[in-house]
């Protein structure tokens, strides 16, 4: 979590939940989408690609992080704009919550 003054992760010790954080915040940069994270299962999140606001069809899986990495991502960053660097690169985004499919989901959209 940062504000404007300093960056997450700008020392050289980056949190596995991070670099994690940053793979994803890369295909959502490489796809002008968000990354939208929901809790299925007591064991796991799954990440998509899409829009939240769009149709079930809008979202697409791209993959499944366990819990403690997921709570890590949730502990390192905030609800709002975020600034982070992880090996050399800077990743701004927002942080925010909404619903889909009637569950409660966590939304990373890069700026």
């Amino acid at each position: 979590m940062t504000d404007n003054n300093e960056l997450a992760g700008s020392s050289e010790y980056v949190p596995e939940s991070l670099r994690t954080l940053a793979v994803y915040l890369e295909r959502s940069l490489d796809n002008a989408t968000s990354i939208v994270m929901m809790r299925h299962t007591t064991d796991a999140c799954t990440m998509y690609l899409g829009d939240p606001e769009g149709s079930r069809e809008d979202l697409k899986q791209i993959g499944t992080i366990t819990i403690p990495a997921a709570n890590g991502i949730l502990a390192s960053t905030s609800s709002g704009a975020n600034t982070m660097q992880v090996d050399g690169q800077v990743y701004r985004f927002v942080r925010s919550f909404t619903q889909v499919w009637d569950m409660a989901a966590v939304v990373f959209s890069t700026t």
